[in-house]
């Protein structure tokens, strides 16, 4: 062994000692890392994201098929749920997801017999209606009609309903009208003769018809007193002579005012 060469120290593996890193060689190694982890993490975000949208696209198009059916629902009696359903496909013009159902709803309230409407999707492709039909109480006037909660209604037909009575006013007293009518044809439940109609004018003033035709001028006030009074009158003195009578005025204290029908009126009435 040469002499010129420096003895070697020679030590055990665990016992070397340990290598000293500097700051800037610190950061030079964890540099890498810090960049790129955000970069893998939203690139990866993105896929996911766009891998969604996609799926959820192609499920939005498998639903969104053309309508095939239309099914009405729901009690009618004066509706045809084929002709609703007909009249409702015909304004169908989107697939089902992009059908505006508020628009098919609106089509259906602007038909009178429809008191309200319930519009939803179903699958496969098909819309679903539930009708709630008007219940007609009362007719108003020649041609209108009053559902049970006084609303006023215009059907194309008016002449079918000649057993419902007939009532006239301001059509903001609707249902003051009805609660009116209901209360005076109370006293008329153990007479002869009933009532068919209540006309309220402007100025507050009654009037009543009978189903005999004959019209009663009952005015403002004491309504029922007056009523009761007219019952006992027509009992005792005029029911005999009913077909002759055209008008009754019982406006008065004590009494009441008789307008009789001539031979024309007869004839008409006849």
């Amino acid at each position: 062994m040469s002499t010129g060469l420096q003895k070697l120290k020679v030590f055990d593996q665990k016992d070397l000692p340990k290598a000293q890193v500097t700051d800037e060689e610190m950061v030079a190694a964890s540099e890498p890392d810090w960049y790129w982890r955000p970069i893998i993490i939203l690139t990866a975000a993105f896929v996911f994201c766009a891998a969604m949208a996609s799926g959820y696209q192609r499920f939005i198009g498998w639903l969104d098929q053309p309508v095939s059916e239309v099914r009405v629902l729901g009690d009618t009696k004066y509706l045809n749920k084929t002709e609703v359903a007909t009249k409702l496909a015909a304004g169908i013009n989107a697939p089902l997801i992009h059908l505006d159902i508020s628009q098919l709803r609106e089509k259906l309230l602007e038909e009178p017999w429809v008191h309200a409407a319930q519009v939803r999707r179903e699958w496969p492709p098909a819309i679903e209606v539930v009708i709630d039909e008007q219940i007609p109480v009362a007719r108003w006037g020649d041609k209108g009609l009053l559902n049970h909660q006084g609303d006023i209604f215009w059907p194309e037909k008016g002449g079918e309903y000649k057993d419902l009575p007939v009532l006239k006013g301001p059509a903001t007293e609707t249902q003051y009208l009805m609660e009116q009518y209901h209360n005076l044809s109370v006293l008329f439940q153990e007479a002869d003769v009933r009532m068919v109609g209540l006309t309220m004018e402007a100025r507050g003033a009654w009037t009543l018809e009978l189903n005999n035709g004959i019209e009663v001028i009952v005015g403002r006030e004491h309504l029922r007193d007056r009523l009761k009074r007219f019952l006992q009158i027509y009992d005792q003195q005029l029911a005999a002579r009913a077909a002759d009578i055209e008008r009754v005025d019982i406006r008065y204290t004590n009494g009441a005012a008789v307008t009789w029908r001539t031979q024309d009126d007869k004839a008409k009435a006849g």
